[in-house]
């Protein structure tokens, strides 16, 4: 039985039917709303449209990172998320999954990202192995330390550092006040999410913001953050010069993520759904298509 009285579901032996629970306990289909991040650097280190090698490769290296840090968290985690009603219906816990099975997604998804670092350019590939370290880590983090939250940040900020330096083959200080932009934009809803497990949390000393100072300090610390998030998109803009698009894109997704927060209450997270969540991506969208019009018009 599992952590919330159901028993686990038979697990199917084919490959193609463990492939299919593999790729959905990782939310595959979210790997669209990760690209955006990728593009942006892309886009605004090519000054525009990259070549269709470049955004293959880019889109393959994004696409498999984040196959790699979603399997080593379900992987590294999988005895936590048994104990946690939340997270107890996932693949692994529910043994839908041996952890063998996640662990061959992820080796193989780290092949094919080093090969995609090394189609793009030298850096990439040097940097590769560093951006793996990151994105496997940081699951740990949480056993030790409470900046854990802009470790998973980070994690995902260096998606458009990555498709900047899979562009030019540098990395500028422009691509890294994007990916400052991107790590505080996803730590800001980290901070958010984690509050949901506080009481699980308390018991087991996971660190955490909200563990640490409480959730009502956690939930200034996730506003705070995220204005920082504004504060770096317009300071690029400002360093890139770019056209007054831009900055309507930036301007919705504060606006967006200002009505996110007024729906957060340290004792009511009724609102916070997987609605709530996916606007993350939405917001990503958005961002990246205002500020591709904006360097489409910078171009004319």
């Amino acid at each position: 039985m599992d952590s919330v009285g159901r028993p686990p579901l038979p697990r199917p032996w084919s490959f193609m039917g463990r492939l299919g629970i593999m790729l959905d306990s990782i939310r595959f289909e979210h790997s669209i709303f990760a690209l955006p991040f990728a593009y942006l650097g892309m886009i605004l280190a090519a000054g525009g449209w990259p070549t269709l090698s470049q955004f293959i490769w880019i889109t393959v290296a994004m696409v498999a990172a984040r196959t790699v840090a979603m399997s080593a968290n379900r992987l590294i985690d999988r005895e936590m998320d048994a104990e946690n009603p939340r997270t107890a219906m996932r693949a692994l816990p529910q043994k839908l999954l041996r952890p063998s099975d996640m662990l061959g997604m992820l080796l193989v998804s780290l092949v094919i990202f080093f090969f995609a670092a090394y189609m793009l350019n030298t850096l990439a590939l040097i940097l590769a192995p560093v951006a793996a370290v990151i994105v496997i880590t940081y699951s740990y983090a949480k056993r030790f330390t409470w900046t854990g939250h802009y470790w998973l940040g980070f994690a995902d900020g260096i998606a458009p550092a990555g498709g900047w330096i899979g562009v030019a083959g540098e990395l500028p200080l422009e691509a890294v006040i994007l990916a400052m932009a991107v790590t505080t934009w996803v730590a800001g809803f980290d901070l958010i999410y984690q509050c949901m497990d506080y009481d699980f949390d308390i018991p087991r000393k996971i660190h955490t913001i909200p563990v640490k100072w409480g959730i009502a300090a956690a939930l200034r610390w996730a506003r705070v953050t995220h204005f920082l998030t504004i504060v770096f998109l317009i300071a690029l803009g400002v360093m890139m010069s770019l056209a007054w698009p831009y900055y309507i894109g930036v301007a919705i997704a504060a606006a967006l993520l200002a009505w996110e927060h007024s729906l957060v209450k340290a004792d009511d997270f009724s609102h916070v759904t997987i609605a709530f969540f996916n606007i993350n991506g939405v917001i990503a969208i958005i961002v990246f298509i205002f500020t591709a019009v904006a360097v489409l018009m910078g171009n004319t």
